[in-house]
């Protein structure tokens, strides 16, 4: 494979907006390097990446060890190419009392949202700024500017990621480094929420749903935005969504 072929690094390729992220770079000639932590879980994503005429790599990282992220980076830019775009996509959405929230449960939250976020970020950044280029993405939540109720952890940790992404996007953005931050505030469109919403169906059939393809969409435009005009924050959600 050339050297030159560029990268799409989407850690935390989830089966729907991780997925839809995957497959809109990857329709635009990038390679789509997607990551979890359960490798195995990917190889529809690629076979669909595949099948349609574009090219996927799945890895399976646990994102919050650092010797690993380290290790990710450094393979996919010696046996792939560079990495041009990548996106940060882990959820980790809990929902406890404050008062039953245990520390393990803080911790782990943290980890997963927040440092995975850190190490991620830091070490694509390490070779774009070599560069003069490069993207990176950050995924958020509602959770980030808004700590509801029962949701201590995965607020702090989302608050967490998005001070990481603005103090990033002011010191690489001189560097010629884009980075934003996509506030997702709404229900996406996906078999949990359908699971657990029982009128989401209803909700669907007046798009009243995040589709993740939209999103998807929103990420490609981020990455494609003149210099003279980048977004540093960016916040998607349903017409319908109050805000």
């Amino acid at each position: 494979m050339p050297e030159d072929t560029p990268v799409c690094l989407v850690v935390g390729a989830g089966d729907f907006t991780g997925s839809a992220i995957a497959r809109r770079f990857a329709r635009e000639g990038l390679v789509a390097c997607v990551v979890r932590r359960h490798g195995e879980q990917l190889a529809l994503l690629v076979e669909e990446i595949e099948a349609a005429g574009g090219r996927a790599i799945a890895y399976g990282v646990d994102a919050r060890d650092e010797d690993q992220v380290i290790d990710l980076v450094d393979r996919i830019e010696r046996e792939v190419g560079p990495i041009e775009v990548a996106v940060f996509n882990i959820g980790a959405n809990v929902h406890f009392s404050v008062l039953e929230t245990t520390a393990r449960v803080y911790r782990k939250v943290w980890e997963m949202a927040a440092f995975a976020g850190f190490l991620t970020g830091r070490e694509c950044a390490k070779r774009m700024v070599e560069r003069g280029r490069g993207t990176i993405l950050f995924t958020g939540a509602t959770a980030s500017v808004r700590g509801s109720s029962g949701f201590s952890a995965f607020s702090s940790a989302k608050h967490a990621l998005r001070a990481l992404s603005h103090s990033m996007a002011r010191e690489l953005g001189p560097k010629n480094i884009h980075v934003a931050h996509v506030v997702i505030d709404g229900a996406i469109d996906t078999a949990w929420i359908h699971e657990n919403f029982p009128g989401a169906s209803e909700l669907k059939k007046v798009d009243g749903l995040l589709d993740p393809d939209a999103i998807a969409e929103n990420y490609w435009h981020l990455h494609t935005q003149p210099r003279t005009a980048w977004t540093l924050e960016l916040d998607l959600r349903p017409y319908m969504e109050r805000f």
